[in-house]
C-alpha cells in the first residue's frame, strides 16, 4: 500500500512540471446562450517578474457557493456557474474542504477533470480534517446532506492529511496554494485561537514551507477574516500570500491599508481578496458578511455609494470588484457566484472602464481613504 508521503510525492512530480509552464489561453466557444467567450489574457494580469508566486491574472472565483452555502446550489447550476467562469477567461480557483464539508472541493475538482492542469490556478486550505458521518446534515451556514464532521489539526502532520485528502476529493494532479484556514480571533469555534496559532507557528507554517521547496506547492499563506493572525505569520514565518477575506472592500478598508498592505509589501508577499462584496452586500444582499450582526453606519455607506455611483452612471458591484483589485500588492481578487449569470457579471465587471471622476468623488466625500489606490 503506498504510504500519504509517496503518495504526496507521486502527485508533486506533475505539479513540480507546471512551476515554470505559461497558463495556455483558452479555446474559444458558444456560451450556452449567456455571451462570447473570452481568452484569460483579456482580464488584468499581474506582473511576470514579481518577486514571489502570484496568479497570472487578477480575477479568480471563490467557490463558497458549490458548498451550499447559506442555501443548496443544484449540481446542474453549480456545473454551469463553473462553466461560465471557464468561458469568461477565468481561470483561477480558490476552494476548502470547509466549503461544504467536502462538497465544494468535489464539485469543482469533477469540473476541471478534462482540463489541462497547466491551463489552471488551484488554491485549498488546511486546518480542518473531515470525518464521514452520515448523521450529519446541515453545518452552520453549510446547508444540504453533508455526510460528514471535522476536527481541526494545524500540526505538520495534519497539513500533510489535509493535502492527501484535498487530492483525492478533487481528483487533480497538483494544487498551486495552500493557505491555513479560519485560524482567527472571529472563529467562535476556538476557546483560544493564540493557543492554535503557535501549534500552526511550530507545524502547520514549517511544513507548508518543506513542501513549497519539495515543488509539491507553489505558495502557502493564510486564509482568514481578520487581519492579526495575518501579520502573526509574516512575523513568524514567510507566507508567500495572504488571503484576506472581508477586510478590504469600499465599505471597509482603512486597516487594511494601514496595517495589512505594508507588512505584505515589506515580505515581498501579495494580497488575495475574498468576499470583496462583504458576502453579498454590496451586491445588495442584507446580510453582512456570513451572518454577524450590521455595524453601525454600514447600510447609510451603502446607499450613499450608491448615489454616486447612480451619477456617475457606474455600476456599485463593478466599482466595488476594481477597487479590490487596483492595490499593487493584490495578486487577485476572488469573488464567488451562484450561477452562470453572476460569473458573467463579474468577469464583465472587471473589463469595464469606470470614470475617474467616479472615484474622485468617493473620496471627495470621504468615502473612500484617500490613500486608498483606485483603477487607473
Amino acid at each position: 500500500m503506498i504510504d500519504r508521503r509517496r503518495f504526496l510525492q507521486n502527485a508533486a512530480i506533475a505539479a513540480a512540471a507546471t512551476v515554470s509552464a505559461p497558463l495556455l489561453a483558452a479555446r474559444r466557444s458558444d456560451d450556452s446562450g449567456s455571451g462570447a467567450a473570452y481568452e484569460p489574457d483579456t482580464l488584468p494580469a499581474n506582473p511576470e517578474d514579481a518577486a514571489r508566486y502570484r496568479p497570472p491574472y487578477k480575477l479568480g472565483a471563490g467557490t463558497t457557493q458549490l458548498g451550499n452555502i447559506f442555501k443548496v446550489t443544484p449540481d446542474a447550476q453549480a456545473e454551469a456557474m463553473l462553466d461560465a467562469q471557464w468561458q469568461a477567461g477565468v481561470r483561477y480557483f480558490d476552494t476548502s474542504p470547509w466549503y461544504g464539508l467536502g462538497l465544494s472541493e468535489r464539485r469543482l475538482g469533477h469540473f476541471l477533470d478534462d482540463k489541462n492542469p497547466d491551463d489552471y490556478v488551484l488554491s485549498t486550505k488546511v486546518g480542518r480534517l473531515l470525518i464521514p458521518d452520515a448523521s450529519v446534515d446541515s453545518v452552520g451556514n453549510w446547508k444540504g446532506d453533508l455526510n460528514f464532521d471535522y476536527r481541526y489539526d494545524y500540526t505538520a502532520a495534519g497539513v500533510r492529511r489535509s493535502v492527501e485528502d484535498s487530492l483525492q476529493r478533487l481528483g487533480v494532479p497538483k494544487i498551486d496554494i495552500v493557505y491555513i484556514h479560519d485560524l482567527a480571533p472571529s472563529n467562535t469555534d476556538f476557546d483560544d485561537w493564540r493557543e492554535q496559532l503557535q501549534i500552526a507557528i511550530d507545524g502547520a507554517m514549517p511544513e507548508l514551507t518543506r513542501m513549497r521547496e519539495e515543488g509539491m506547492i507553489k505558495a502557502w499563506g493564510m486564509g482568514v477574516n481578520d487581519i492579526e493572525p495575518a501579520l502573526a505569520a509574516l512575523d513568524a514565518a514567510d507566507p508567500d500570500v495572504i488571503l484576506q477575506a472581508t477586510e478590504y472592500s469600499l465599505v471597509k478598508h482603512e486597516d487594511a491599508l494601514d496595517r495589512l498592505f505594508p507588512r505584505v509589501r515589506e515580505n515581498n508577499a501579495s494580497v488575495v481578496i475574498g468576499a470583496p462584496y462583504n458576502a453579498g452586500f454590496l451586491a445588495g444582499v442584507d446580510r453582512w458578511h456570513y451572518g454577524g450582526e450590521m455595524p453601525d453606519g454600514v447600510i447609510d455607506k451603502r446607499e450613499r455609494l450608491r448615489a454616486v455611483a447612480k451619477a456617475h452612471d457606474v455600476d456599485l458591484r463593478t466599482a466595488a470588484l476594481q477597487f479590490t483589485a487596483a492595490p499593487d500588492v493584490v495578486s487577485a481578487t476572488i469573488p464567488g457566484a451562484r450561477n452562470a449569470e453572476q460569473a458573467h457579471e463579474n468577469a464583465a465587471s472587471m473589463r469595464a472602464s469606470i470614470p475617474a471622476a467616479f472615484w474622485d468623488e468617493l473620496k471627495s466625500e470621504g468615502l473612500i481613504a484617500e490613500s486608498a489606490p483606485t483603477p487607473s
